[in-house]
């Protein structure tokens, strides 16, 4: 156990938080080639529909075909999502009760149907790299007390992998003729922000990050049975297991061991309307 000047105690060792995050790290490497994979496959169905709905042929079978080749990715997204559950009974301050922000996007509900979803997922996405950023930037300040390297070498290892993820999210709408979402147009980050601003010690940082970590694995573990293209499917289940990982050490970090559940549940996925674009 690691105590900081702040009062705050790491309930790990560093060395096991340190192991942790090297293996999230493994995972992540090896998801990255099916998700470029199945993110290339959601852009065709995409291209796909419109030709379709103006007339053409379009296909999807190779984006079939990724998702029938990706379905062990989304049991594993099952099964690794629900380590992420913790025992805390706290409720997310990241509700949609903030006012709204200005996203990318100029036009507000440009994007319909699946892309919808994709424009969820690279906002949260967003909002995470944000999260972890603000919160380096406040430990460098030394507004939250000694950060233990362990600590800062996950944050700066989760940070960089959301941003994998939101690029990846990107192309896809930039591939079906909609812009990038480069900030986060989210209802609800104006109430992150002040929480992250009011954050003294690692450990209440932790507590938000875990409240986004769940929000964004649960968010995909509903798109899995909502979305209705087969290889928007099969991203977002590439994609949960690292964000479940995510959350699961942030969990051991808090003193939480995370229990599995046989279901997770999805109160906490987030809705698109909580997009502002």
């Amino acid at each position: 156990m690691t105590t900081t000047k702040g009062g705050w105690d790491l309930p790990i060792s560093e060395r096991e938080l340190t192991s942790l995050t090297r293996e999230m790290e493994q995972a992540h490497r090896e998801t990255l080639p099916l998700l470029h994979a199945s993110a290339v496959d959601l852009t065709d169905e995409i291209r796909s529909r419109r030709a379709a709905a103006d007339g053409g042929a379009g296909a999807f079978d190779a984006g079939r075909r990724r998702f029938l080749f990706g379905t062990g990715g989304a049991a594993a997204a099952l099964v690794l999502a629900a380590c992420s559950s913790s025992t805390s009974d706290s409720k997310s301050s990241a509700s949609p009760s903030a006012s709204a922000t200005s996203g990318s996007a100029a036009a507000a509900g440009q994007y319909t149907g699946d892309l919808k979803v994709v424009a969820l997922a690279t906002a949260l996405e967003n909002q995470a790299v944000g999260a972890y950023q603000a919160a380096l930037d406040a430990a460098t300040a030394g507004k939250l007390g000694t950060v233990p390297p362990a600590v800062a070498n996950f944050i700066t290892t989760a940070m960089a992998q959301h941003a994998d993820h939101a690029k990846a999210w990107n192309a896809v709408l930039t591939g079906a003729g909609k812009p990038a979402i480069t900030n986060v147009p989210l209802s609800n980050q104006a109430e992150v922000t002040a929480a992250l601003g009011k954050a003294t010690d690692v450990g209440s940082v932790a507590k938000l990050a875990l409240q986004l970590e769940d929000q964004a694995a649960q968010t995909y573990l509903f798109a899995t049975y909502n979305v209705t293209s087969p290889a928007g499917i099969a991203t977002a289940a590439t994609i949960a297991p690292v964000e479940a990982m995510h959350a699961a050490i942030l969990n051991y970090v808090l003193g939480q061991y995370p229990v599995p559940n046989d279901f997770l549940p999805v109160d906490k996925a987030a809705s698109p309307s909580l997009l502002t674009v």
